[in-house]
Order: C-alpha cells, then sequence, then structure tokens
C-alpha cells in the first residue's frame, strides 16, 4: 500500500473504532463498569478474537499489516497526552502524608506478585510457549512480577476523582501506593529487557536516569516551570502560547524518558504534576482532553486488541492457565494490598476498598504488554493471557469497589451497594 492508501484506510479505521467503542460503552454503562473499559472490550472484539474470526479478510481489509505503524503512533501519542492529564490532577503532597502506609500497601502489591507469580512463570514456561526463545527463568520470573503487580493508575485516580475522595484517608492512600507501585513495575521492566537485550547499560541508563529525571523535575523543574508560565502569563498574548509551549515541552519530555528506557508515559506524567497549578490547569485540560479521551486513547486499545486472540487458548491446559493466571494476580495484589492496608492501621472497609482499587490493572498494564511484545520479550499467547487478565481485574473494580465503599464515596452499611454509574479513567 502507498502512504496515500494508508491514510485514506485510516480514517475509516478511526470512524469504524469510535462508533464501536460507543456502542460497547452503551452496553456495558448498565453495569456500571466506566467507558475505558468498553474500549478495553472493543480493541478485543476488533482484533482476531471476534471480528477477525467472524470475517477474517474484512478484518484484515480494514488493518491490514502496512497500516499498523500508523495506529501505534496515534497510539502513543494519545497515551503521552493522557498521561500528562493525568499528571496534571495527581497531588504530590499525597505521597508525603501517607508515605509509611503507602509503603507498605506498594510494597504488598509487588513482593507477593513476585512470589507467586514468579513460581507460576517457573511451572508454565516449560510446558508452554510463552517466551521468546533466550529469555532466562529470572527474566521470566522478573516479568511476571512486573506484569502481575501493575495497577491501573490512571483508574485509580479517576474514580477517587470522581467520588470526592482525594483529600480522604482511602484516597490519599491509594494513590500513593499506586504511584510507587508502578514506578517499581517500570524499574523491573527495564531489567528484564536490559538483560534480554544482553546490555546492562539498558538498566542502569533507565533507573540511573529515570532517577535524575525525577528529582530533576521535582527540585529544578517545579520552580523553573513556575517561572516560565508566569511570563507568559505577564507578557502580552502570552496566554496565546501556554498551549504551543506546553506541548512542545510535553513532546521534549516524553522523548527523554523513552531515550533513556523508562518509556515517554513517565516523561508525560511527571511534567504533568509538576506544572504550576492555577487557572493554568483547567485551560490545559479543556484544550487537550477532549481529542486524547474521545479519539486518541481509544486507537491504543484497539492497537492492543490487534495483537489479542483469543483463539490462541485452543485447550482446556491453556484456559486453565487463564484461569491460575487470574487467580494469581487477584491474590497476590488484591488481597495482599488489602491485608497490608489493614495491618498498616487503616479500618477493615477502607483496606478492601484499597486492594479492591490496586488490583485493576487497565491501561497501565496494556502499555507494560504493548512494550514487552514489541520488544519481542514474550509471545503472543501470553500477550493474550495477561491481556484477558488485565481486563477482568479491571472489570472487577469498579462494582466491587462500590459494594464495598457505597456509591456517593461513603463506606456501604449493608451488604449491598450495587454498581455505580460510569467511571471515566484509564
Amino acid at each position: 500500500m502507498t502512504a496515500f492508501e494508508i491514510s485514506v484506510r485510516v480514517f475509516l479505521q478511526l470512524a469504524v473504532i469510535l462508533a464501536a467503542c460507543r456502542l460497547v460503552g452503551r452496553l456495558v454503562r448498565p453495569l456500571g463498569q466506566p467507558q475505558v473499559v468498553a474500549e478495553m472490550i472493543t480493541g478485543v472484539l476488533l482484533g482476531p478474537s471476534l471480528f477477525g474470526l467472524l470475517a477474517p479478510r474484512a478484518q484484515a481489509w480494514l488493518f491490514p499489516e502496512a497500516g499498523k505503524p500508523v495506529l501505534f503512533v496515534l497510539a502513543q501519542l494519545g497515551l503521552v497526552l493522557y498521561m500528562f492529564l493525568v499528571g496534571l490532577e495527581f497531588d504530590l503532597s499525597l505521597i508525603r502524608h501517607r508515605m509509611r502506609s503507602a509503603v507498605a500497601v506498594s510494597w504488598a502489591g509487588i513482593a507477593t506478585p513476585f512470589v507467586l507469580g514468579g513460581g507460576l512463570a517457573l511451572l508454565l514456561r516449560q510446558r508452554f510457549d510463552l517466551f521468546a526463545p533466550g529469555v532466562s527463568d529470572l527474566q521470566a520470573v522478573l516479568f511476571f512480577g512486573a506484569a502481575l503487580s501493575i495497577t491501573a493508575f490512571p483508574m485509580l485516580a479517576r474514580i477517587i476523582h470522581e467520588r470526592g475522595l482525594a483529600g480522604t484517608s482511602l484516597g490519599t492512600l491509594a494513590l500513593a501506593a499506586g504511584s510507587l507501585d508502578d514506578a517499581a513495575a517500570w524499574c523491573l521492566l527495564a531489567v528484564v529487557l536490559s538483560g534480554f537485550s544482553g546490555d546492562p547499560a539498558i538498566a542502569l541508563l533507565a533507573i540511573g536516569g529515570g532517577a535524575v529525571w525525577l528529582f530533576g523535575m521535582l527540585l529544578a523543574g517545579r520552580p523553573l516551570l513556575a517561572r516560565l508560565y508566569a511570563l507568559l502569563e505577564k507578557r502580552p498574548g502570552g496566554e496565546g502560547l501556554q498551549l504551543p509551549v506546553t506541548l512542545a515541552l510535553l513532546s521534549l519530555a516524553a522523548w527523554t524518558t523513552d531515550s533513556l528506557g523508562v518509556y515517554a508515559v513517565f516523561g508525560a506524567f511527571t511534567l504533568g504534576a509538576c506544572l504550576p497549578r492555577g487557572a493554568l490547569q483547567p485551560q490545559l485540560e479543556v484544550a487537550i482532553a477532549p481529542l486524547t479521551s474521545v479519539l486518541l486513547l481509544p486507537v491504543f486499545f484497539v492497537n492492543s486488541g490487534l495483537n489479542t486472540s483469543l483463539g490462541l487458548l485452543d485447550s482446556w491446559a491453556m484456559w486453565g492457565v487463564a484461569l491460575a493466571v487470574f487467580v494469581v494476580a487477584v491474590v497476590g495484589k488484591g488481597v495482599a494490598c488489602g491485608v497490608a492496608a489493614r495491618l498498616a492501621g487503616e479500618p477493615p472497609r477502607e483496606a478492601v476498598a484499597i486492594g479492591a482499587l490496586m488490583n485493576a490493572r487497565g491501561l497501565m498494564e496494556l502499555i507494560l504488554l504493548n512494550i514487552a511484545y514489541e520488544r519481542g520479550l514474550i509471545t503472543q499467547t501470553l500477550f493474550t493471557l495477561l491481556v484477558l487478565m488485565a481486563v477482568v481485574t479491571t472489570l472487577m473494580a469498579v462494582p466491587f469497589f462500590n459494594r464495598v465503599y457505597g456509591e456517593e464515596g461513603h463506606p456501604a452499611r449493608g451488604s449491598g451497594g450495587s454498581a455505580a454509574g460510569a467511571v471515566a479513567g484509564g
């Protein structure tokens, strides 16, 4: 296909993606599921698992191999913009206020998946085609630990924001623990990719460079950004420069962290978290959020769905593996984080609610899986298994949280509690 033919096909792809995401969204909304869950499901349905199964020629024509790089680039752009918006809403003081409990919950959600997931990885890799040739036992264990310990931090942040829980004990602890969890998971992935490539410098650059970037942004970046935007506000016509300057800085931040090996989403999130608040925050959200959440982010889920094939789970043994992965994921993350929160002194209901929120994988899991799959670390079979686990654990999060903690941001008093309306998030 020529570049022009690919561009024409992409317009049709976007129309199908948007229509399908909204249709599935209307179907899952009565179940209390957020739009992001509908988009995760739509991605799988438009891939070889359903569309490709029912109409393989039509699916191959609509999503040709030659056009996949374009969808990939659009997906990465959507991720960067979305994680910037998540960072823009994140309150850095949350981590300082609940550091002790957050560290306890975070480490429980990392150490337990390592013990359980690592053992499962060692058992499975001898019998099933899950990892690429050359992946060692240690690398398999580390990857499984990272994949099972990841948290859907954007979705967690959105649930807490929508329920007005941002300043509460529950909201503060969940956000702080979720951010620490995901930072550790990204470092683990960097170590695995470093060992897989045979170049230790990759891990050293990712972890060391990522730490320098983070502390540099917190200590020097925040005051410099505050001065920059203060100058723009004072300058005649400066408000018109705020958006282009922000997008330029965002592109530079994404390029920097991607070059370091900690990936573009990390740079986007930290830039958003370090920007000055006040009038700037809502202005940027109004300018960036609609196109990002409505158009670009669904492309990411469909791009992931094109690599997900449930047809690879073609035996009872493979479905048994899928069940084992799911059980280990829930016990290693949801149960472990809930127990850790309780031991840290949280009330029982809040501890269970924290476990429910931390157990969701959502968008962050798909980012990690796409990186591992693109780098050739895992096979399509393992990619499919872990996408299925991510979708199911994310589906569980909102209804379980509502049942335990109530729909209005207060603990449920009875055993009931139905699923709430849609909660936007990732």
